[in-house]
Order: C-alpha cells, then sequence, then structure tokens
C-alpha cells in the first residue's frame, strides 16, 4: 500500500540537516546556556547562532526573537502580555483588542480569557473568501483599541490576509498589531519592518523544525507583562531552562527555510494547483479560501452530501493523510469555526476536506490521489441519504 502525507499544515517531518544539527546538543554539547563554564558558554553560543537565523528569515534583530514552546505560547505571550501591560498603566490607551473570526483558537481562547477579566475584544468578520474587510477595520478602531492581532494566513482554507495594509492601519493609529505566522513563515516573504509588524509568532514543527519550541518577534520598545516566572531566561519574558537543542533545530529549519524558499513555494504551488485542477472536476466539488490569495501548499475543499470525515478515514485506509480541519480541533464533533465564518451551512462545513503539500511531495503523489479521490466521493455518495442525484 503507498503511503502518502498531504497534511503538512498539521506538522512537518523534521529535515535530516536540522536533525544533524541538533544531535550533538543532546550528547557532546549538553550544556546549560545560563551557566558560565565552558559547557555552558558553547550552548549560550549555539542559542545566539540560532536567534540570529530566526531573526534573518524575518529581517528582525536578533535581540528582538525570544524563544518559547510553540505557536501557541507565542500568541498568548504576545496578546497577554501586551494586555496586562497595558492594564498596568496609568496613562493605558484603552482596553480593546481586535482580531478576526478565524483566527486559530491559540488567539481566540486567549481572547476569550482577556473578555472574562475586563478586556473588551472585537472580532472582525470575514467575506466568503475569509479575507477581512479594511474599511469595517478601520471602523472598528476607537479610541480604547490598543492592539490587533489578525493572522498571516488561514491554517485550515490558506486564505492570506493584507497583512501590508493591516500594518498600515494599525502604524497610523499608533496600535500594536500582533500577526500568527506560524502557517506563513518559510512559504511566503515576511519583512517585520516593510509590513509594520510589532508582534510575529512561529512554530518550528510547521518548517521541518522539531516540535515543542517556536519564537516570537518583539520589536525593540514593545513592552510586555511577564506570563512565566522563574530564573529570568529571555530577558525576564520567558522563564524556563533554554532547549538548546531545539532551538538549534528552529534555527537550522529557519535558514534551510529561507534558502530553499523560492523552489520550495514554485515546487508546491505547482503541485496545489494541479490538485486543485484535478479534484474540481468531480461533481459539486468546491474550492474553501481565496483561489490565488492562499498558501502555497494549501487546497482546501467541500464536497456536498459527503462527511469530510469519511473521506479522511477512507483515505487513509489507502494510505493517504489528509485532514478534515485544524489538526488542533479534528477530533471535535463541531462544525469549522472557520468554515462557519466564511458563510457555510453546517453540513456543508463537515464535508470537508484539506489537501497541504510539502517539499517531498511529487506529481505522481498529486496523480494518485487525484485518481483515486473521485471513486471513495462516488462510493459514500451512493450511501448518502442527501444525495439524490
Amino acid at each position: 500500500m503507498k503511503s502518502i502525507y498531504m497534511d503538512y499544515a498539521a506538522t512537518t517531518p523534521v529535515d535530516k540537516e536540522v536533525i544533524n544539527e541538533m544531535i550533538p546538543y543532546f550528547d557532546n554539547k549538553y550544556g546549560n546556556a545560563s551557566s558560565i563554564h565552558s559547557y555552558g558558554r558553547e550552548a549560550f553560543d549555539a542559542i545566539e547562532i540560532s536567534r540570529d537565523q530566526v531573526a534573518k528569515l524575518i529581517n528582525a534583530n536578533p535581540d528582538e526573537i525570544i524563544f518559547t514552546s510553540g505557536g501557541t505560547e507565542s500568541d498568548n505571550l504576545a496578546i497577554k502580555g501586551v494586555a496586562y501591560k497595558n492594564k498596568d498603566k496609568k496613562d493605558a490607551k484603552g482596553f480593546q483588542i481586535i482580531t478576526c473570526a478565524i483566527e486559530h483558537p491559540a488567539v481566540l481562547e486567549t481572547c476569550k480569557h482577556l473578555e472574562k477579566n475586563g478586556f473588551k475584544v472585537k472580532y472582525l468578520p470575514v467575506d466568503k473568501y475569509g479575507i477581512i474587510n479594511l474599511d469595517v477595520l478601520e471602523k472598528t478602531i476607537s479610541k480604547d483599541t490598543f492592539m490587533i492581532s489578525v493572522m498571516f494566513a488561514n491554517n485550515e482554507i490558506g486564505t492570506i490576509e493584507p497583512i501590508g495594509e493591516i500594518g498600515k492601519i494599525a502604524r497610523r493609529n499608533n496600535i500594536l498589531f500582533h500577526t500568527d505566522a506560524v502557517q506563513a513563515v518559510t512559504k511566503n516573504l515576511i519583512d517585520v519592518n516593510k509590513l509594520n509588524i510589532d508582534l510575529l509568532s512561529i512554530s518550528s514543527h510547521k518548517i521541518y523544525g522539531p516540535k515543542g519550541i517556536g519564537a516570537l518577534f518583539i520589536r525593540k520598545g514593545v513592552k510586555l507583562h511577564t506570563l512565566m516566572h522563574g530564573g529570568g531566561h529571555e530577558n525576564g519574558l520567558r522563564s524556563s531552562t533554554l532547549n538548546t537543542s531545539g532551538i538549534v533545530g528552529l534555527g537550522k529549519a529557519c535558514e534551510l527555510g529561507q534558502k530553499r524558499m523560492n523552489k520550495d513555494v514554485a515546487h508546491m504551488k505547482n503541485l496545489r494547483d494541479l490538485l486543485i485542477k484535478n479534484i474540481l472536476t468531480i461533481e459539486e466539488c468546491y474550492l474553501n479560501g481565496h483561489p490565488e490569495k492562499r498558501l502555497a501548499n494549501n487546497s482546501h475543499f467541500r464536497f456536498t452530501a459527503v462527511e469530510g470525515e469519511s473521506l479522511n478515514l477512507m483515505l487513509d485506509e489507502k494510505g493517504i493523510a489528509a485532514a478534515t480541519g485544524s489538526a488542533c480541533s479534528s477530533k471535535k464533533l463541531q462544525a469549522s469555526h472557520v468554515l462557519l465564518a466564511i458563510g457555510l451551512k453546517p453540513e456543508e462545513a463537515h464535508g470537508s476536506l484539506r489537501f497541504t503539500l510539502g517539499r517531498m511531495n511529487t506529481k505522481e503523489e498529486v496523480e494518485y490521489v487525484s485518481n483515486l479521490l473521485p471513486g471513495i466521493v462516488k462510493k459514500l455518495r451512493k450511501m448518502s441519504p442527501l444525495w439524490n442525484r
């Protein structure tokens, strides 16, 4: 049986070059970066090299990068950190955050937490493609708004938001701008200065690095409230003994991602477009998300009168790994909040399937999946009471 992985938005395999870079920091170079002896200095130097590698990927300064356990922690630290710091100030601008209805749960649940603690949150609607309306954003801003958090690209439908325009609006109104760029880094050129981004979240395991490590860009001058207290690591913002091997892996993944970006993006885009073209020949199959302003590796479909969960399970029986939505919430029974926000009915949302490609996928794999899927859809529709063609 074939084994084909098309769920790279959920996680990626660790690149062999990344693994080789990490291995010495498990056995030979195992010092604590906070120690002053030679073992500690060796670890510290490796971490600073990685900090530089992460910074170069987004055109930041190394001292604007702190390391976290992943995208979720980076989002939490960015939003809660700014919010609580703002609340502590006597001259606080206000207590309103603006975010988007299709954000990752790491942002949405953080905002819900803040609502329970006295903050106001405005959730921007999106159009049928998942894009926010910039005019609505401008009208939503009030004298109380101190922060905007809008993801760079959606993890489910792949739609890319107008980040540059959002950044301009935020800067013009003297509002901090955070973006969850977990799905976008290494697939899109990101310059935090040109885009007026103040805080940006990165996760290693989405870019061929190890799990359990991430980073947060914090523009110089932006102040955050500390969420984790302890030894005062990472400029006092993230206390915990530094995960040297993980940080080294993240740094190498960023370096490789930057070097390979043009080649990888072109490769994934060609495969994505072929997959979309082939699968849309299936009767009553539709593409979710923007047809052009989408991640190079993302294709997200919905099929009338078919359960996405059933599709996913039958593909899995054939050795094909896809997804019905975000890996963070795909085991939940309710319809995706992203698909409901773009105007789909619950039954339409439940009939969706996501393929996300990576640098290891091939044209042969795309053709195999494209040839196999119509038969699976046909079989499921024969069993569906909603299909009466």
